[in-house]
């Protein structure tokens, strides 16, 4: 059997590089010990190898190593971002474009009388809504107690880019937190934490960096200090009952995961060394082929169409989302079909009852791949 077509990288990359499998095969053969938890070399090595992979973050996003917190994802680490910088009565600005992993945190936290929030524009909800606009808007919904703007990067559904360095400078002018999920930027997109202002960097190690699911990591701007989402042992003043007061240990409690941190630093590598820019430029080329080969197909539909990126999001007036993802998984094309853990992002967009179908690009998607896509879908749809 061949293999899949995979375009699916906004879930997860596949296939890692080689690098990343020899690198967590070598944590778990010689440096298998517990990083900070042991007296020995094993425990030695795995220390030595998390804090490469710190340097490595801390370089690729323009942040001090010790400013960078692991966590087991993006998730996570917007959950410690939003839990541990809001309080009583702040108000809380976000895209209209915000995955579930943003909007479920601030959601409940309205729910239980902690904020309340206002979403703004992004590029994917108006063609017209450039930096401009969307600065204007946000001034606009700013309130006296506005504590915090959380944005994505770039949407999930649809390659929709948000303006950070002005969003940033914004936030600063106005004292307030700036906190970006990088979840499906990182690795696609160059990004610098001081350069652009921001104050809380969330990033998962198993999309666009390449490394295992189950590791991605928070970073802190200088000076921004954080309440613990957890607490538990690390290393560090054992006989204290409270957490250290600097970063990282203060935000990092029990076991890191060891081999995927290894893997996510071989994945690290690996993007540096083929280039953010060369991959933005190969992801726009990609996109560009896809749509023009979508608009073929009558009654097929490409959202926000202007945002060219990874990401492309589209639906058929004919055939529900999952039928047709359902049909291209039988002939070997991997895509994802329905919401995406979006609410906001398909409210914004209007996309149908049944959702739509996301297609998303890696840096070793290939043109003949959109080929034995469009191949699949004229047996589908013709």
């Amino acid at each position: 059997m061949s293999a899949p077509i995979y375009l699916d990288h906004a879930a997860t990359s596949w296939p890692k590089p080689a690098a990343v499998h020899r690198a967590v095969f070598d944590c778990l053969t010689r440096a298998g010990g517990n990083p900070g938890h042991g007296s020995h070399a094993l425990s030695d090595a795995a220390a030595q190898m998390v804090y490469d992979c710190r340097c490595a973050l801390a370089e690729t996003f323009g942040a001090s190593p010790e400013r960078v917190i692991f966590t087991s994802g993006a998730t996570h680490a917007i959950n410690l971002a939003l839990h541990g910088a809001l309080r009583q009565g702040d108000h809380v600005l976000c895209s209209d474009m915000e995955h579930n992993a943003v909007y479920r945190p601030l959601y409940a936290l309205r729910e239980r009388g902690v904020i309340e929030f206002d979403t703004i524009l992004s590029p994917a909800s108006d063609p017209r809504a450039g930096t401009a606009r969307i600065i204007t808007d946000a001034a606009a919904k700013r309130r006296p107690n506005t504590r915090m703007l959380v944005c994505s990067h770039m949407s999930n559904i649809v390659s929709s880019v948000m303006p950070l360095s002005a969003l940033g400078a914004f936030c600063k002018r106005h004292g307030m937190l700036f906190c970006v999920d990088a979840a499906q930027s990182a690795g696609h997109l160059p990004i610098n934490v001081g350069e652009m202002q921001i104050d809380m960097l969330c990033i998962p190690g198993h999309k666009g960096l390449y490394g295992l699911q189950g590791c991605g990591a928070l970073i802190l701007g200088e000076g921004v200090e954080l309440t613990p989402l957890l607490q538990g042992g690390n290393g560090v003043l054992s006989l204290s009952g409270i957490m250290p007061d600097q970063p990282p240990e203060r935000y990092e409690a029990g076991t890191l995961p060891t081999p995927a941190i290894a893997g996510l630093l071989a994945g690290i590598r690996e993007v540096n060394a083929r280039g953010i820019g060369t991959i933005a430029a190969q992801d726009r080329h990609l996109y560009d082929r896809a749509r023009a080969m979508l608009s073929r197909f009558e009654g097929m539909r490409v959202y926000a169409p202007h945002c060219r990126g990874p990401v492309l999001l589209c639906s058929h007036d004919r055939m529900p989302a999952d039928a047709l993802g359902a049909e291209l998984d039988r002939r070997g094309i991997c895509v994802r079909a329905g919401f995406h853990c979006a609410a906001l992002g398909h409210g914004t967009l209007k996309t149908p009852d049944t959702g739509a179908v996301r297609l998303s690009f890696g840096m070793d998607t290939t043109p003949s791949d959109l080929d034995a896509l469009y191949s699949a879908l004229k047996d589908i749809l013709l």
